[in-house]
């Protein structure tokens, strides 16, 4: 697991891992790449994002998370497609005699 420290300073898209006794594991992506991942402080990120698959935009600089804003309508879209994914994959394929 990398640290924050080692980002370079900029824009990042945060992906919430879990969120576990005050502690978030917290992947972020630049171009859709990921780039590095850390455990903050849950209290660093906003409150409607401290939950696993949340997804941020993030400014971090001289390696702290200086901005941190919630992006509740990308959450809910990546939500409903791993619903719809698990939906399609967890239907039973026709047998053999059936069409």
């Amino acid at each position: 697991m990398t640290d924050i420290d080692a980002l370079a300073d900029g824009r990042y898209t945060a992906v919430v891992d879990s969120v576990e006794d005050g502690f978030a594991t917290v992947f972020f992506e630049d171009d859709g790449e990921e780039v590095g991942n850390a455990v903050l402080d849950a209290s660093a990120l906003p409150e409607a994002a401290r939950h696993a698959d949340a997804i941020l935009r993030v400014t971090v600089v001289d390696g702290a998370l200086v901005e941190s804003e919630y992006d509740a309508e990308r959450t809910a879209d990546r939500a409903e497609r791993a619903q719809d994914r698990f939906d399609r994959l967890s239907e039973r394929p026709p047998s053999d005699g059936e069409s």
